[in-house]
């Protein structure tokens, strides 16, 4: 299971959000490619970006950045926000992108959805975002009627390389992982899944390691490593160490 930051672009800026919404939002000072070649440096394999201005409108805002964070770090990109054409998908793969996540595709395209993924193997992921067990599109702004379940189900079928599954009621709370949804996704599926949504502590990461064997590939932390509720080289030390040793860790300890 990897630990995998998080860098959501809003004007050109790092920023999160609380539970998604635009109008609580809070800026942080680095610039993003900075604080991706920070987070290579502290250890991590791989950075998680989404547009966030292109999830809201369908057009991309934040090239030049994203552009910066790809011939700054040496480790994969995956980017999400606004993907919805095979133009924009060769254009980020141009700019050196690993993987793109596609996620109102999902619920608006599905039909284009399987093409891509069929065009480019294990290079799409799919990405659901779910408020009550149903998904929300348009950078979380429009609440569909389609339950996260139904769409991983059908999805699953596809040559896709993971989902990414946020609960939108626990994202930027910093107040722990909805892990009864994680684990239903995880009954239904075998293409790996990634996890977001409420990681506040390194006791919140240790808590989803009892999902890897289940399909558990990842989990994106945005919020608690900006404001240094623990470091990326800490959690990898203690995840490592659990891994190895296959022991239980007091999880407590690390809240």
């Amino acid at each position: 299971m990897k630990l995998i930051p998080a860098i959501d672009l809003m004007n050109g800026k790092c920023v999160r959000l609380f539970k998604g919404d635009f109008n609580k939002r809070k800026d942080f000072s680095r610039e993003p490619y900075e604080q991706a070649k920070y987070w290579e440096n502290e250890g991590a394999e791989c950075i998680h970006v989404v547009d966030l201005d292109a999830a809201k409108t369908g057009i991309p805002t934040n090239d030049q950045s994203i552009q910066k964070i790809v011939k700054s770090v040496n480790i994969p990109i995956q980017i999400g926000g606004g993907i919805r054409s095979l133009e924009r998908i060769e254009q980020l793969f141009a700019y050196g992108v690993d993987k793109v996540i596609m996620g109102t595709s999902a619920i608006e395209n599905k039909e284009l959805v399987k093409s891509l993924s069929t065009k480019f193997p294990r290079k799409i992921i799919i990405g659901i975002d779910a408020k009550d067990g149903k998904v929300s599109t348009r950078g979380w702004i429009k609440q569909s009627e389609v339950l996260a379940t139904e769409l991983v189900k059908e999805f699953s079928s596809f040559k896709i390389s993971s989902f990414i599954v946020t609960d939108i009621n626990t994202d930027g709370t910093l107040e722990g992982t909805n892990e009864v949804f994680i684990k239903k996704i995880l009954e239904i599926t075998d293409i790996p899944v990634i996890a977001s949504g409420g990681v506040g502590s390194i006791s919140d990461l240790l808590s989803l390691t009892k999902f890897e064997h289940s399909g558990l590939s990842g989990v994106i932390v945005g919020k608690a490593l900006y404001e240094n509720k623990f470091k990326i080289c800490e959690a990898n030390n203690i995840l490592s160490q659990e891994r190895i040793n296959d022991i239980p860790i007091n999880k407590d300890y690390y809240a």
